[in-house]
C-alpha cells in the first residue's frame, strides 16, 4: 500500500465514523439496537471513542505504509481534534436541524 493510498483510507474513513454517532440515532456503535434515540452525552462519548479508533488506525496505517512513526507534539492532536469535528459537521446538523424539519414536513 502506498502512503497516497493509506492518506485517502484514513480521510475516508475518519469523515464516516464522523458522522455515525449523529446519523444512527438508534444504535449504540452500531451493533446494539436502542429502543430511544440516544442522547446528545452517549452521541459524544461515541464519536470520541470513534476519534482514537481513527488516531489509532492512522498510527497503524504510518507503521505500515512508512515502517516509522513519527513522534509528534500537542499540537498535532489538537489539529486532529478540530478535523474530526468539522467532519462531523453534517451528520450533527442532520441530526439536531434537519431532521426536525424533515419530520415536520411529513406531517
Amino acid at each position: 500500500m502506498s502512503v497516497d493510498q493509506a492518506v485517502w483510507i484514513l480521510l475516508f474513513l475518519a469523515i464516516v465514523l464522523a458522522n455515525v454517532p449523529w446519523i444512527l440515532s438508534n444504535r449504540l456503535f452500531v451493533l446494539v439496537a436502542l429502543s430511544k434515540p440516544k442522547a446528545l452525552w452517549l452521541n459524544l462519548i461515541e464519536w470520541l471513542t470513534y476519534l482514537v479508533v481513527v488516531g489509532l488506525i492512522g498510527i497503524w496505517l504510518e507503521y505500515k505504509t512508512m515502517g516509522n512513526i513519527e513522534p509528534q507534539q500537542w499540537e498535532f492532536y489538537v489539529i486532529n481534534l478540530f478535523m474530526f469535528t468539522i467532519f462531523s459537521f453534517p451528520g450533527f446538523i442532520y441530526r439536531y436541524n434537519l431532521k426536525m424539519y424533515l419530520d415536520k414536513a411529513k406531517k
